[in-house]
């Protein structure tokens, strides 16, 4: 891994995590699995199971949320896992409803059946038919992490005050779980797959233009929150008032095309969505729509809160392992005049996914390929995406990886240090630029690059 400042500002608002966590099961309800078939009991009878954590986190207006977060998502998802330590060791579906602690009282009247009341069961109340919905060990690890981010969210809202914790940040968060990766993402950073030379994209950004409907239904449901300043509707530009009457495009929370309408008098208010590409902005404030914090952020020289227009849950993508992952080149580089590599940390076994809350979970099978050392996930904040499309980054991937010997750990880590090297550029007389002469990246730039082959030979 490498991060680098690259000038925006004083302090890296750019942070990461990476940890081995032990899921301790939490005394389990009276008649629910309470032998220790199933369970995963270590030394010292403990029971349990461990997850490997990795996590960006890109702040802005600010690093306290990052560094937060940074230091506590993974606690709270642990807590969210504990209990279901024995639920995702048991092979059978998981149950629908756990048991109570102890025996419902008979007292009470809520819980006295129908047939103890009357003495029977109309036929109306027989049901006709059994209707269950199947639910997976994957979808309560997925519901766990999405639970977390919320925990947390909730947590820097708390604290904010006693902490100073300015800002927010986007967050994307990598667990490996018994045999399988989940990858969280809430904000604008990306992962990709690199398979023989192949590309596979792994996740999607959540701005302004990609949350544009789900922006504008919440604005439409609430005009409230828009503070009589905003319209909920996108146009292509804005309307002058010279304009009114005349009929001019559109669209609304119901359209991914284009249509006329006449423009009236509430027209002219700013439109909550203006802009495209990275220049589109949410009430004229904010580029991204998912994340962590923001509690306090106003729109300019306005009393109107943009923090419930953000959403703090992420997508979850889902990859399976039937071997252990390879071991990662963990390296780490904060810019000051010179990229500084720390200590590599190959102790750690690592293999991504990413993939960005709409139900939709996008599955990465590792068992079903032969991985090469070649093969790898790199997982970037915006500040490398900024600057560097994916075909531009598997370009420097293959270039680096084919200078290393296969088995030499060193080689992924010299190929996160040259994609933040080459996404900063080079300190011209106008500028930081790149090779072809544009801007380099006026962001901090943070990346994972991860060997999803086997662990071969390394040392």
């Amino acid at each position: 891994m490498m991060v680098i400042n690259a000038g925006k500002s004083q302090h890296n608002e750019d942070q990461a995590c990476c940890e081995v966590v032990f899921v301790e099961q939490r005394p389990s309800p009276r008649g629910w699995l309470s032998s220790s078939e199933g369970s995963g009991e270590l030394d010292g009878g403990r029971k349990g199971f461990y997850f490997h954590y990795w996590a960006l986190f890109d702040g802005h207006a600010g690093s306290g949320a990052a560094v937060m977060a940074s230091e506590r998502l993974h606690l709270h998802i642990c807590e969210q896992l504990r209990d279901l330590v024995e639920i995702l060791q048991d092979p059978s579906p998981p149950p629908i409803c756990l048991p109570h602690d102890t025996k419902t009282s008979p007292a009470d009247p809520t819980q006295v059946s129908y047939t103890e009341d009357h003495g029977e069961v109309p036929n109306n109340a027989v049901p006709r038919f059994h209707l269950e919905k199947a639910v997976s060990h994957e979808s309560l690890v997925i519901g766990a992490i999405e639970n977390a981010f919320k925990h947390m969210d909730d947590q820097i809202e708390r604290e904010r005050a006693s902490q100073h914790l300015a800002g927010g940040c986007c967050a994307l968060a990598a667990i490996y779980l018994m045999g399988k990766f989940y990858v969280a993402n809430a904000g604008d950073s990306r992962a990709i797959i690199i398979r023989n030379g192949e590309i596979i994209p792994m996740s999607r950004e959540f701005t302004p233009e990609t949350e544009r409907q789900r922006l504008q239904f919440l604005a439409l449901l609430r005009p409230e929150l828009l503070g009589k300043e905003f319209t909920h509707l996108e146009f292509p530009r804005r309307i002058q008032p010279k304009e009114l009457g005349k009929k001019m495009l559109y669209r609304d929370q119901n359209m991914n095309g284009w249509a006329y309408k006449k423009i009236e008098e509430d027209d002219l208010k700013f439109p909550l969505i203006f802009g495209e590409g990275k220049k589109a902005r949410m009430m004229a404030t904010i580029g991204v729509t998912r994340g962590l914090g923001d509690h306090d952020l106003k729109v300019f020289s306005s009393n109107i809160h943009i923090k419930p227009f953000l959403s703090c849950f992420p997508e979850v993508s889902l990859a399976s392992s039937r071997f252990a992952p390879g071991v990662p080149a963990v390296a780490r580089a904060t810019w000051q005049d010179q990229i500084c590599p720390v200590q590599q940390e190959p102790s750690l076994p690592l293999i991504l996914a990413s993939c960005p809350v709409a139900c939709q979970v996008r599955v990465y099978d590792l068992t079903q390929y032969e991985h090469c050392p070649d093969d790898v996930l790199v997982l970037g904040t915006d500040g490398l995406w900024d600057v560097t499309n994916d075909k531009e980054v598997a370009a420097v991937v293959m270039e680096v990886l084919t200078s290393y010997e296969p088995n030499d750990p060193c080689r992924y880590t010299m190929v996160a240090q040259e994609l933040v090297v080459r996404s900063r550029g080079v300190l011209k007389e106008r500028g930081w630029r790149l090779a072809n002469d544009k801007l380099g990246s006026g962001d901090d730039i943070s990346v994972f690059v991860i060997p999803l082959g086997g662990p071969g030979n390394y040392t």
